[in-house]
């Protein structure tokens, strides 16, 4: 059960990002798929996360109009849309998945990927 994130980068203040989950074995289909980050010196907070049918999803209030949440259950990756990207959004971007009932606490998610870093310089 395996997850991968990529797309993390240097961009610059007002920059976009799209963050990929790439999910192999079990680890993505029929699971819910949620998105972390870990800025330095700060515990790891939830960003956004989206059903397994992708119909249902959880934006951050203080990232929504920002930040935005998709997947493609044929490629099986999911997909962490940033925009506007500003000094606070660095961090350590993770994407993680679980089964059952929908959650933002990160102790239910069993599966987790290793992180990618963005860092968004002035």
């Amino acid at each position: 059960v395996q997850l991968q994130a990529s797309g993390g980068g240097l961009v610059q203040v007002g920059g976009s990002l799209r963050l990929a989950c790439a999910g192999s074995g079990s680890a993505f289909s029929g699971r819910r798929m949620g998105w972390y980050r870990q800025a330095p010196g700060k515990g790891r907070e939830v960003v956004s996360c989206i059903s397994a049918e992708g119909g249902r999803k959880y934006v951050a209030d203080a990232l929504k109009g920002r930040f935005a949440i998709d997947r493609d259950n044929v490629k099986k990756e999911g997909y962490l849309y940033l925009e506007n990207l500003q000094e606070g959004d660095t961090a350590v971007y993770y994407c993680a998945s679980k089964t059952g009932v929908s959650s933002l606490v990160q102790s239910e998610y069993p599966y987790w990927g290793q992180g990618t870093q963005v860092t968004v310089s002035s």
